[in-house]
């Protein structure tokens, strides 16, 4: 087993599969939030309605296109598989 392949610990047994789907999930709406503040930010001769609905529109689209569009098509490649 002392081969080269065990290169990180990713702990299986004990950890809870779902906490890095909920680890994962924290993080990309972490970013979704900070993307879309920004780019609101540069628009602030709109009122805060439109702002409001711009806002949560990049906020879905970036979400839905991560777990969609990257994770869904992307991530799933037989290449990234880690199986032995």
């Amino acid at each position: 087993m002392d081969d080269g392949r065990k290169i990180a610990y990713i702990p299986k047994e004990g950890w809870p599969s779902f906490t890095w789907y909920a680890i994962e999930f924290a993080i990309v709406l972490a970013i979704c939030m900070l993307v879309a503040r920004e780019v609101v930010a540069t628009l602030s001769e709109l009122s805060p309605e439109i702002q409001n609905y711009i806002w949560w529109g990049i906020t879905g689209l970036i979400f839905l296109a991560w777990y969609i569009g990257i994770r869904g098509f992307i991530l799933k490649k037989k290449i990234l598989r880690n199986r032995y």
